[in-house]
C-alpha cells in the first residue's frame, strides 16, 4: 500500500515539474535587448541633435591636427609648455556635455601625436605634486631619481573656449534643428594674446526625444 502510495506521489510531482517547464518555456523575456559596442566614432543606434560621440572625436581629431600645423605650438626648438584642461571651457550651449570629454581627449591625443614638441603640464594635479615635494623636502622621502626644481613648471600657453548653440523647432511636425559651434583658444599667459584658435561646427535636424545626461 505505501509503494503505491509513494509512486503515485512521485508521479504527480513530475508531472507538475513538467507543467511548470512548458509554462516557463511560454514567458515572454523579449523586452530587453542584448548590449553591443558600437564604435565611438560613428553614429549610433540613439541619436539625437546634441554633441554626441562622434563628435566628440571629429572634433578632438581637428583640433589636433591644427595645433600640430602650427609652429608656434609644435615648431620650437624649446618645446612649449602647455594647459589643456577645461578649467577655462565654457559650455554656454544648450546641449548637455561634459567639457572634460573633450579637453581629455585632446590632451591625451596630442600628447602621443606630438612626441615631445609639446610639453603638458597637468595643472590640475598640483595639489598631489606638491605633497610629494612637501615630503621630499621635509626629509620624509628621499629626493627620487629625476631632478629638484626650485618650483613646478610654469605654463607658456594655456587652452580656453566655448560651446554655443542655436536652435529652432517645427511646430508642424516636432522636427528640431540645433546649430553646434565650439571655438577652441591657445593663450600666451605672459602676454594673454591668442597665439592660436580652432572652429568646429555642426547642425543637425531630427525629431528629437533623446535624453542626454
Amino acid at each position: 500500500m505505501m509503494k503505491g502510495t509513494t509512486k503515485a506521489l512521485i508521479t504527480g510531482m513530475a508531472a507538475a515539474s513538467l507543467l511548470l517547464v512548458g509554462c516557463a518555456g511560454q514567458i515572454d523575456n523579449t523586452r530587453g535587448k542584448a548590449t553591443v559596442y558600437e564604435d565611438a566614432s560613428t553614429t549610433g543606434r540613439v541619436g539625437g541633435v546634441g554633441i554626441e560621440s562622434q563628435d566628440i572625436v571629429a572634433i578632438t581629431d581637428q583640433m589636433m591636427r591644427d595645433m600640430l600645423a602650427n609652429r608656434m605650438l609644435a615648431g620650437r626648438d624649446i618645446p612649449p609648455r602647455i594647459i589643456i584642461d577645461n578649467e577655462y571651457m565654457r559650455n554656454e550651449s544648450s546641449s548637455v556635455v561634459n567639457t572634460n570629454m573633450l579637453t581629455d581627449r585632446l590632451r591625451i591625443e596630442l600628447n602621443r601625436a606630438s612626441n615631445g614638441r609639446m610639453i603638458f603640464v597637468g595643472r590640475e594635479y598640483a595639489g598631489m605634486v606638491q605633497q610629494e615635494r612637501d615630503l621630499k623636502r621635509d626629509g620624509a622621502v628621499d629626493g627620487g631619481t629625476i631632478r629638484s626644481t626650485v618650483a613646478q613648471a610654469g605654463a607658456d600657453y594655456r587652452l580656453a573656449g566655448r560651446i554655443t548653440s542655436l536652435d529652432a523647432s517645427d511646430r508642424s511636425d516636432g522636427t528640431q534643428s540645433r546649430y553646434s559651434q565650439i571655438s577652441f583658444e591657445m593663450v600666451d599667459m605672459e602676454l594673454g594674446t591668442i597665439v592660436w584658435s580652432g572652429l568646429y561646427e555642426m547642425r543637425k535636424a531630427g525629431r528629437d526625444d533623446v535624453v542626454y545626461r
